[in-house]
C-alpha cells in the first residue's frame, strides 16, 4: 500500500472514533443516572415488590419497619448504606423480623447490623432489576 492510502485510512478510523465518542458522550448526557429517594409512608414498587417504609429505629440493630409482598423472594435486593458500607439484612428468624419477600402483603422489621460500620448515614436501598429506591433514613 502507498503512503497516501495509509494516511487516509487512519484520518477515517480517526474521525469514526471520534463519531463514536461523540454518539456515546450525547446517551450519556441524556441519561438520568439520579434516583429519586422515596419519602417515608409513600407506597412505591420497585419492580414486582411493592414496599412502604413506616419509620426506622436505631437500637442494637438497625430496624426498618415495612409494609412489602408482590413476590415470593429472598431480601437480597435490600441493603442499608451508611458513610462507610453497604450492609445486608439480617435473615436469621426472629420476632417480627422479615424473612423473606412473599406474595401475600406483610407488615414486618428489616434489620441491620450497623455495630462495624463507622459513619451516621442510614439509606435504604431497594434493587430489583434494573430498578433502584432508596429511602433517606437520616443520622443517628
Amino acid at each position: 500500500m502507498k503512503t497516501r492510502t495509509l494516511l487516509l485510512l487512519s484520518v477515517g478510523v480517526g474521525l469514526m472514533i471520534l463519531l463514536a465518542g461523540g454518539v456515546l458522550l450525547l446517551q450519556l448526557a441524556n441519561e438520568s443516572a439520579a434516583v429519586e429517594p422515596a419519602e417515608v409512608g409513600e407506597a412505591v414498587e420497585v419492580g414486582d415488590v411493592d414496599v412502604v417504609v413506616l419509620g426506622a429505629q436505631e437500637g442494637a440493630t438497625f430496624a426498618v419497619d415495612v409494609e412489602l409482598g408482590g413476590v415470593d423472594d429472598d431480601l437480597s435486593g435490600f441493603s442499608l448504606a451508611t458513610g462507610d458500607r453497604r450492609l445486608q439484612p439480617l435473615t436469621t428468624d426472629a420476632d417480627g423480623r422479615c424473612t423473606e419477600i412473599t406474595v401475600a402483603e406483610q407488615r414486618c422489621r428489616i434489620e441491620f447490623d450497623v455495630s462495624a460500620a463507622d459513619g451516621s448515614n442510614r439509606v435504604l436501598v431497594l434493587r430489583r432489576g434494573d430498578e433502584q429506591r432508596n429511602w433517606v433514613l437520616g443520622t443517628p
